[in-house]
């Protein structure tokens, strides 16, 4: 999962290389932090959330697959 958030954020910043993804277990929950570098927040949120919730809803379609509950935080 962590591949997947990195390669989609890799894909649409200018800073492919300070894109990382961490992972913390809140209890039954994964939730995934993708940092990105200052300038390229609002390329990875973008206008009104949409891209941020199109990441998000790609996640929580591979992970219905592997039946797990995630999450994805941008930080």
């Amino acid at each position: 999962m962590i591949e997947l958030i990195s390669l989609i954020a890799k894909s649409l910043v200018k800073q492919p290389d300070a894109v990382s993804v961490t992972m913390v277990q809140k209890g039954n929950t994964e939730v995934y932090e993708l940092h990105v570098a200052p300038e390229d927040m609002g390329k990875v949120i973008g206008k009104q959330g949409r891209i941020a919730k199109a990441i998000r809803a790609v996640v929580k379609a591979a992970a219905i697959k592997e039946n797990k509950k995630i999450s994805v935080d941008i930080v």
